[in-house]
């Protein structure tokens, strides 16, 4: 069966190789800026983005046409090119093997579970004043692997 719309939100996370800063601040703007023309060019709407050094957030939306890794591979695979072929790295700049996907926890209000994902992207600047990525990513886990189920039949 098709499905013609569906509106599921996912919050991405991309790493850069060795986790590493590579992406120098004044560069950002113009990372997220080519990033957000990638995904709303895929039938796609970005919600908010925020480059950090060594790694990525982002909220979006995705085409029913595409998964979640189909769209996280086309905008790997463009922004890789676009960092590189503009020089905006430091030195060869790559993406970690694997992304992070997470969906925003409640469906029971899940409007105001986005206007928190995007206000906690918008906020990294001042999050990782406190917060490592470290611990922030292994915060991310802990929480969303405590809400699997797993059953055994």
């Amino acid at each position: 069966m098709k499905i013609e719309y569906h509106n599921l939100y996912t919050h991405f996370i991309l790493i850069t190789q060795n986790p590493i800063p590579s992406k120098p601040e004044q560069n950002r703007q113009r990372i997220e800026k080519y990033i957000t023309s990638v995904i709303n060019n895929n039938n796609s709407k970005l919600y908010s983005i925020y480059a950090n050094p060594e790694h990525i957030h982002f909220l979006a939306s995705h085409s029913s046409r595409l998964s979640e890794e189909t769209l996280i591979i086309i905008v790997v695979d463009s922004s890789l090119k676009f960092i590189n072929n503009n020089k905006l790295g430091i030195g060869v700049f790559a993406w970690q093997d694997s992304a992070s996907a997470f969906s925003p926890d409640s469906y029971r209000d899940s409007k105001n579970d986005v206007d928190k994902v995007c206000k906690y992207i918008l906020n990294q600047p001042e999050h990782h004043k406190k917060v490592t990525f470290t611990d922030e990513y292994n915060q991310f886990l802990k929480h969303y692997q405590k809400t699997l189920k797993w059953e055994i039949s």
